[in-house]
């Protein structure tokens, strides 16, 4: 019951799937629409096999690049692939929610996510609980990661979300 675009922007805001967008929509247009809402990538039809796999493999050489990066900022570092979160030389223990909440501050630092955008990237976006779960685990992160007396990275912005700051 939704289109492409929307299907798109479920999945972006889900987490960090590999999108190949496969279409008879051929336009200018709807190309830029389809990268700007997500897809890495846009094959219009009809296309041959091999770009097909040409292009299904990029997406995927271009994400196992990322994937063993260590995610830092300030003092804090976070290993996706083992789940390990150092603040300085120490360890910090996460449940898998804020370390998936943590994960997607660091994955943009700086940026601002509203209150929206966060449950819909770590609780899904069929979450129909309240939306005070995410000011409840932003709390919880500034326990585990202030512990010690350190600078306070994770900031509310009045009105607008939350983000990693450092300033």
């Amino acid at each position: 019951g939704m289109d492409g675009l929307e299907v798109c922007r479920r999945l972006r805001a889900q987490g960090d799937a590999a999108i190949l967008m496969w279409t008879a929509r051929d336009g200018l247009a709807d190309r830029v629409l389809g990268l700007e809402n997500g897809a890495d990538d846009y094959l219009v039809k009809p296309f041959h096999y091999q770009e097909l796999v040409a292009r299904i493999r990029a997406v995927l050489r271009r994400r196992a690049s990322r994937a063993g990066q260590v995610l830092r900022f300030a003092d804090l570092a976070l290993d996706p692939s083992t789940r390990e979160v150092h603040r300085g030389e120490l360890s910090v223990e996460l449940t898998p929610r804020e370390f998936d909440l943590l994960h997607l501050l660091l994955e943009q630092p700086r940026h601002v996510f509203a209150k929206r955008t966060i449950i819909e990237r770590v609780w899904g976006y069929d979450f129909s609980g309240d939306d005070n779960i995410v000011e409840v685990y932003v709390g919880y992160l500034r326990d585990k990661l202030n512990d010690r007396g350190q600078q306070r990275l994770i900031r509310t912005m009045r009105g607008a979300g939350y983000a990693l700051r450092d300033d």
